[in-house]
């Protein structure tokens, strides 16, 4: 079993560097997929109300025959959710899909800034926290002026902020952000959905200078830049190669390499956190 680093967040808590991504992992197959994960090493699983596979993530954390203590369960709010009651209540469903006591770490899923609601979002996450029905709470694509917000208003600073982050979008400003205020960068989509991005040269190229998978050379170049991947893998071949580049350390030019290949227009979707709105 590989040796997987961990960042931490300002409050101390922290996460390894690669954990499994479950979009679209779902039913029985879904299950396990996540228990075969958690038995090849992976400690991290990240789901959302809105994957609709809670209740597999939850069956294949059960199945797993790991301590239950050393698996962190990550769930996310979903937009509909952000009023205060709605969000109570849609915390406490997902809490019953995952089988879960507590979850380990909740999200607001997107801060839908023309509905202007995520500060009741984030309070009663906030409460829930306060209640021991969820251990750690965070955000997902936020931008630092949501961030600023919420911990304005409430006094409790998020530990992690899921964003887009791959080569094409490398998000070095936001990255600087979160370190200096301790907050941890997950990154979803990490390795993008294009075969472009695996094919482009420069990845190519340090992926044979370490003799491993293209895929591998970027998800070494996250654990390089202190960023959580979350890769989703539904084969346990894959699952232990994603493991696997936690070990690869890539050099300084090979990283700024990397993150060069970034691109204004870098973006999987159409889906700036500052006027995208998630049902």
């Amino acid at each position: 079993m590989p040796a997987i680093p961990t960042v931490t967040a300002h409050n101390g808590f922290t996460l390894p560097a690669i954990g499994l991504g479950t979009y679209r992992l779902d039913g029985d197959a879904g299950a396990d997929a996540v228990a075969a994960a958690i038995g090849a090493g992976y400690r991290l699983i990240d789901t959302a109300f809105n994957y609709e596979n809670e209740g597999s993530v939850g069956r294949g954390v059960a199945a797993a025959d790991v301590d239950r203590a050393e698996i962190i369960v990550t769930t996310k709010l979903p937009g509909r959710h952000h009023p205060a009651d709605r969000a109570r209540i849609s915390i406490e469903e997902s809490r019953s899909r995952l089988g879960l006591d507590a979850t380990d770490l909740h999200l607001i899923h997107w801060p839908n800034p023309h509905q202007d609601e995520y500060v009741p979002a984030w309070t009663a996450l906030v409460e829930a926290q306060s209640r021991g029905v969820v251990r750690q709470i965070g955000v997902s694509n936020f931008l630092p002026e949501h961030l600023e917000r919420i911990e304005r208003e409430t006094g409790v600073r998020p530990v992690v902020n899921q964003i887009e982050v791959h080569p094409y979008f490398p998000q070095e400003e936001q990255l600087a952000h979160h370190r200096a205020q301790g907050i941890i960068t997950e990154a979803w989509s990490p390795i993008g959905r294009a075969k472009a991005l695996l094919d482009e040269p420069v990845i190519r190229e340090v992926a044979a200078a370490h003799d491993i998978a293209p895929a591998q050379a970027v998800l070494a170049w996250h654990v390089a830049r202190g960023t959580v991947a979350i890769p989703k893998a539904s084969s346990l071949a894959h699952q232990l190669d994603n493991l696997a580049a936690a070990e690869i350390v890539l050099d300084d030019a090979e990283v700024a390499a990397i993150t060069a290949l970034g691109r204004p227009d870098g973006r999987l979707f159409d889906a700036d956190p500052a006027v995208h709105e998630e049902s």
